[in-house]
């Protein structure tokens, strides 16, 4: 990196200055370098689990596919998903918080049995697959942050740095 500077007494203060914010920024940066990874490593993790309990759940009603056949899908539908955002480590991330659904009414007595049961069954298999869309926006997030936090660490670290302590010794 191609400091330009003059030899003064001005650009020498200046160029401390600049020095002595990088390396204050620095351990901060790589705190938040360190947590990132911790939390896309989370992530990921938990986005496994979640995948895993989902495609059980979905495997666990394919031995009800006829019945499945018999039910109506639009009975069911999403009338409002409220998320919450947490902060983690300067990124904001939404969450789940409330996920609203709306149930047509139906005839008990023309319908099987099994329809309420169908309708809790239906509603959770929506509330895991939303979770785990939210999860892999998280770890998308979470990775893009992370990426950006190790470049400046490096930019600050094998470029600035150097370049600051370069000019002030040449001064």
């Amino acid at each position: 990196m191609n400091l330009k500077f003059q030899y003064n007494k001005t650009s020498l203060q200046n160029l401390d200055k600049q020095l002595k914010i990088r390396q204050r920024a620095m351990p901060t940066l790589k705190n938040k370098e360190s947590a990132l990874r911790m939390e896309v490593k989370n992530a990921r993790k938990k986005n496994e689990e979640l995948g895993r309990k989902l495609d059980q759940a979905i495997r666990g009603e394919e031995n009800n596919l006829r019945m499945w056949n018999e039910f109506d899908n639009s009975l069911v539908r999403i009338s409002m998903v409220k998320l919450k955002y947490r902060k983690i480590a300067g990124v904001k991330i939404p969450e789940p918080d409330e996920i609203i659904f709306s149930v047509e009414d139906y005839d008990l007595f023309n319908n099987p049995k099994w329809f309420p049961d169908g309708i809790e069954r239906l509603k959770e298999l929506i509330r895991m697959t939303l979770e785990k869309e939210l999860l892999e926006k998280k770890q998308v997030m979470l990775e893009y942050a992370r990426k950006k936090t190790t470049q400046k660490v490096n930019l600050y670290e094998k470029v600035q740095i150097p370049a600051y302590e370069s000019a002030i010794r040449r001064i």
